[in-house]
């Protein structure tokens, strides 16, 4: 009789080895400490010597937009992806000729362009706020008097953490805003009388599989996010429901491969769309200890095509992103339950550092 303890069953490999990350930024980071688990070795590319997500893989130094930095970086590898939606489209489309890119350029190319994006969620037929485009001085004050005071102008490119961005008390100010954002091509959206802000992060996999995370609450100062919560305090369940059947038909219509978030406005008891981030993102952080799968496997693990991992939630999570001040970080340890996140960059006013995530037991669905 054989005995069963010695019996050595075929093992299946991983087939991806190693995979390319445009931006060697602390999500980038984060996503090769996911990796890592799965036996995956990440590559990234980055103009900064001193990028966070050296620390953690190889990190070729070179401009997005140098061909010959980027060939270096496509060369052996299995997949690729990207942690910022500000890299430029032709990166990744250069890079997608050697190995796929996942998501794909499209998505990007939505991501970067606000009128693109509020296009598409009106084409799924998901609320958005009163908006106007506008590209030049006349247009500007055009926009601002049929979108009405107070409003907020944006460029639609390169914007984020509250950059990119003027508020208009009156629609005579225009001309400031004009100056405020350099000319540069625009969208003015009317100010939202919102409950609060909340996201929803979902996963898209190879075969279409789609899973998405418990809604979050946001709390944001100067543009920056602050806070975030789950579940979600005071959020509907029919409205956290509806937001995340919008981010599955998001992902739908772009054919999207990887992790998508959605950031959305309560407002008298109906949802707006803000905006989508085709990439993980800062409210997810609370999944690397409060869901069952991180955001960052299941980006790993989707643009690798391997099987998508569950997204319950553990219990109740409070994420804390610190911001400036190291010395923070510090605060929030004392409380014991605290798990913190230093992403190796140096202090400044307004830059991201770290975050701390506490996280409560309880199933949270």
């Amino acid at each position: 009789m054989s005995d069963p303890l010695r019996f050595n069953p075929r093992v299946a490999t991983i087939p991806f080895k190693r995979v390319g990350i445009l931006g060697g930024g602390q999500l980038g980071r984060m996503l090769a400490l996911a990796a890592h688990p799965l036996g995956i070795q990440c590559r990234f590319l980055d103009p900064a010597p001193d990028a966070p997500a050296g620390d953690v893989g190889e990190l070729i130094v070179g401009e997005f937009d140098d061909p010959t930095a980027l060939d270096r970086f496509a060369h052996g590898l299995d997949a690729a992806t990207f942690e910022f939606e500000n890299v430029p489209v032709a990166a990744v489309e250069q890079v997608a000729r050697t190995v796929t890119v996942s998501p794909s350029a499209l998505a990007l190319s939505v991501g970067q362009d606000r009128a693109r994006e509020k296009a598409l969620f009106q084409e799924l037929g998901i609320g958005v706020p009163r908006y106007r485009l506008a590209a030049t001085l006349e247009e500007y004050g055009r926009a601002a008097a049929e979108v009405g005071a107070p409003c907020v102008a944006k460029t639609r490119r390169m914007g984020y953490d509250g950059k990119g961005q003027h508020v208009l008390r009156s629609i005579a100010e225009a001309d400031h805003a004009w100056r405020a954002l350099g000319g540069a091509p625009a969208i003015f959206e009317a100010f939202v009388d919102f409950s609060f802000e909340f996201s929803v992060i979902g996963v898209r996999g190879v075969k279409g599989e789609i899973r998405t995370y418990a809604p979050i609450r946001n709390v944001h100062q100067g543009g920056i996010l602050r806070t975030s919560t789950v579940p979600a305090p005071g959020l509907p369940q029919a409205l956290g429901d509806a937001a995340r059947v919008h981010v599955a038909a998001i992902m739908e219509r772009l054919n999207y491969v990887g992790v998508l978030a959605v950031e959305f406005f309560a407002a008298d008891g109906t949802l707006l769309a803000n905006e989508m981030a085709p990439r993980v993102h800062n409210s997810g952080h609370w999944t690397i200890e409060g869901a069952v799968t991180s955001q960052f496997e299941n980006h790993i693990r989707a643009v690798c095509g391997l099987p998508l991992g569950d997204t319950s939630s553990r219990g109740t999570s409070v994420m804390h992103n610190i911001v400036g001040d190291p010395l923070n970080a510090a605060v929030r340890l004392a409380d014991p339950r605290a798990k913190l996140h230093w992403y190796g960059k140096e202090p400044r006013p307004g830059r991201k550092v770290g975050h701390v995530t506490i996280v409560t037991e309880g199933p949270t669905g």
